[in-house]
């Protein structure tokens, strides 16, 4: 498995890449980034640092860093959940609003599989849920992520998945 520098430095290059930095201060970031790799170690992917996961890929789809939040996150409150993700004007402030969970609290009684044939990441109703074509990633969103959270793949490799 890789190391803990070995994977900021890859999360490092894909977050520049979409347009994302990291948290500014280094201690933060720095017991974020090992609560990545311990969950990667204990589960087999980067299960997000602040929430509790079921261990189960099926289940915790949703919350594979980067999340499906993380983006709504920024946009809204600056940073993501945890902070891990962070907006340019972030650092800047000493005083941060609490990100709220977008995780649909239904999520938490039926699962994430039965929530995304309901509902999408925040809740509202879901205009599409795509598919990685390389690895089998599905998250709800209203267009497919930049890039595979799992494998890193491009956009152009998802595809729409119908729900039967």
């Amino acid at each position: 498995m890789r190391s803990i520098d070995d994977m900021f430095l890859e999360m490092n290059k894909i977050a520049g890449e979409e347009g994302y930095r990291f948290n500014p201060d280094r201690e933060e970031l720095a017991n974020l980034l090992e609560g990545l790799w311990v969950n990667e170690h204990r589960y087999g992917y980067p299960l997000c640092p602040c929430r509790l996961g079921y261990g189960e890929l099926a289940q915790d789809m949703d919350i594979i860093c980067p999340c499906n939040y993380r983006d709504a996150d920024i946009a809204e409150f600056g940073s993501c959940l945890c902070t891990l993700y962070v907006d340019e004007e972030w650092g800047d402030t000493k005083v941060h609003e609490p990100v709220p969970e977008r995780r649909p609290g239904e999520y938490f009684i039926k699962g994430y599989p039965a929530i995304i044939e309901q509902k999408g990441a925040g809740g509202k109703d879901m205009a599409e849920v795509y598919r990685c074509q390389v690895c089998g990633y599905l998250c709800a969103r209203e267009e497919a992520p930049d890039l595979c959270p799992i494998c890193r793949a491009k956009k152009e490799r998802f595809e729409k998945f119908g729900m039967k």
